[in-house]
């Protein structure tokens, strides 16, 4: 690796998570520890798991989440294991997320084209919910997400 693409895959980058990605647990299972996490959520998608979490455009939906960031070393290193080991591929797009008070900040947000619909398992749902009551998510949300419990 030259000087230049390992300073690349050093550089941190914000990150919009929505689905399991929200559990500390979870991405501990490929090394990532973040150092701060905050509340955030994306304006003009909704969230779907069936059987993994999606996230699709909409105009009247919203996602909550968390914003972080992660080397492109450590997202790559996610990606792949959601490719290989859960089934699913999720490319990279930019959108804007709103934090707290207001504040508007860009985020890379990992989202699927390509996943095919089934049910989703309750463990999977759970990875999900529990972290989202811990964070706060409104109760309206965290109702949607059990929604997608078997």
């Amino acid at each position: 690796m030259t000087q230049s693409s390992a300073v690349e895959a050093a550089t941190e980058v914000a990150v919009f998570f929505y689905g399991s990605y929200i559990n500390r647990d979870v991405l501990a299972e490929v090394d990532i520890d973040p150092a701060s996490i905050e509340v955030a959520r994306a304006h003009g998608f909704e969230i779907a798991i069936r059987p993994l979490a999606n996230i699709v455009r909409s105009d009247h939906g919203t996602v909550y989440g968390i914003v972080t960031h992660a080397t492109h070393a450590e997202l790559e290193r996610l990606y792949h294991h959601a490719s290989a080991v859960l089934g699913g591929v999720y490319l990279p797009e930019a959108i804007l997320v709103e934090l707290e008070g207001n504040r508007l900040m860009p985020a890379l947000c990992y989202i699927s084209h390509t996943l095919d619909a089934a049910p989703a398992d309750a463990a999977y749902v759970d990875r999900i919910v529990v972290p989202a009551r811990q964070y706060g998510f409104p109760r309206w949300y965290l109702e949607h997400l059990e929604s997608f419990r078997p």
